[in-house]
């Protein structure tokens, strides 16, 4: 059903950050509003892997890359897992194994304990939810089970995107606004935190993100460790065949506070979604659409 309802997304997040740093501490950037520059684009090989390359994440120690294949028919959109060899390059591992169906799992993101969250749109008709969790371990994922909470149970809106933090405790979801024309129509991030097992939007997220969703589409959120960090896409509407995103980072000083004005990459062009953090945040991964081929790509921070 929805890979009719996605023509331009599932994203990722992503993100993800790295160090298991106290998310109270104060941020690294005494001026969170000094821009940040970046380097040329770099090309990311997974050697073994032939086929489009979206919503990538890279785990908190920088070891694995999770990623899945195109996002749309006539793929069947499945999670796949490298390990790294350099910077620009990793060793395909396959799919993962025990959680890819017939229906679509993407958007991959891990916290320090090993929890995964994904994308799985097999069960949206009976219970309009589509972030699930399970346990990653040796490439197999064990346990899986829904987040619930999240979702806000009105058919066509769905939570298409997912971001756990380092520590576990906080989710940066989406949710999107679809019909039977396609979408979305709407996308805004929103914050969860963690009670115990359980997950529920956080009664600030609103005032935390203020800065940061709009009239636009905001999805694909790649959060530092200690969360003083948030890069996400945009997509300007309204929007065609050849829609025009960016990349964005958004900084604060503390966790209670919201994340300030974001800072436009203006070092980057085409069409581009779907950052992840490297573990000392001096460096990015995103896709790409090349020539119809999504790709990875990396950039360091100058």
């Amino acid at each position: 059903m929805f890979k009719k309802l996605m023509p331009l997304l599932l994203s990722l997040s992503i993100l993800a950050c790295t160090n298991d740093n106290d998310p109270s501490g104060e941020s690294p950037d005494p001026d969170p509003d000094t821009p940040i520059a970046f380097g040329p684009a770099q090309s990311v090989s997974v050697i073994g892997y032939v086929g489009h390359i979206m919503e990538p994440f890279l785990s908190r120690d920088g070891s694995i890359l999770f990623f899945n294949n195109l996002n749309s028919l006539p793929e069947n959109t499945n999670l796949h897992w490298a390990l790294k060899i350099d910077a620009t390059s990793f060793d395909y591992q396959g799919e993962l194994d025990g959680v890819n169906t017939e229906d679509l799992e993407g958007v991959a993101t891990m916290d320090n304990a090993n929890n995964l969250f994904f994308v799985y749109t097999g069960e949206y008709e009976n219970t309009l939810a589509t972030i699930f969790k399970g346990r990653f371990a040796n490439g197999t994922i064990t346990g899986k089970e829904v987040v619930e909470n999240l979702s806000l149970n009105q058919l066509g809106w769905l939570n298409f995107d997912v971001e756990v933090s380092a520590n576990g405790n906080s989710l940066y979801v989406v949710d999107g606004r679809y019909d039977e024309n396609g979408g979305p129509y709407e996308a805004d991030i929103f914050l969860a935190l963690r009670n115990g097992t359980s997950f529920s939007r956080a009664s600030n997220s609103n005032e935390i993100l203020q800065n940061i969703n709009t009239e636009h589409l905001e999805y694909a959120a790649a959060i530092s460790s200690d969360e003083l960090v948030l890069y996400f896409t945009r997509i300007l509407v309204p929007y065609g065949p050849d829609p025009d995103s960016q990349i964005l980072i958004a900084r604060r000083n503390t966790t209670s506070e919201p994340f300030g004005e974001p800072q436009l990459i203006t070092e980057l062009s085409g069409f581009i979604e779907a950052p992840t953090l490297t573990p000392d945040n001096s460096a990015f991964y995103y896709h790409k659409k090349v020539n119809g081929t999504y790709e990875l790509l990396y950039r360091e921070q100058e």
